[in-house]
């Protein structure tokens, strides 16, 4: 997973509630910061959720790894880095997770995004009205 020019960053800092007793973030709370970083990387494409619909589409995550390197904990902050990887058939966006009060990468992970219509239907290729705002490079037609 290289990042591309098109990468995006959010930073937050872990808040108590995120924890459990022993003052680490709890696994499950890693993919909310997944999708904050995913939702201001599809903003920067002008595809945040009532552009997608206003296009007639929807998106549903299909796929989710990760992989846990090194702990978050309780105030520590952190910067979670999210860029395109592929556009077809499916969307799919990398992410790392670095702990930058201990400066070590705490997690590196990958969604996978199909695209239906309106009505639900699965399509089996991202159509080319979102492939449009997608970068090039992963279009194919890199100039």
């Amino acid at each position: 997973m290289t990042r591309d020019e098109h990468a995006v960053s959010i930073e937050a800092t872990v808040p108590f509630h995120f924890c459990d007793p022993l003052f680490v973030v709890w696994h499950g709370r890693y993919f909310e910061y997944f999708g904050m970083a995913r939702a201001e990387l599809m903003k920067s494409r002008k595809l945040d959720v009532p552009e997608i619909r206003g296009l007639g589409y929807r998106m549903y995550m299909t796929d989710v790894r990760c992989r846990y390197l090194y702990p978050l904990g309780y105030g520590d902050d952190l910067r979670v880095t999210a860029w395109f990887t592929a556009a077809t058939p499916l969307i799919r966006v990398a992410y790392t997770v670095t702990n930058l009060t201990q400066g070590r990468k705490s997690a590196r992970a990958y969604t996978e995004i199909a695209t239906t219509d309106a009505q639900g239907e699965l399509l089996l290729q991202t159509p080319s009205v979102i492939l449009e705002r997608l970068p090039a490079e992963l279009r194919g037609d890199a100039s």
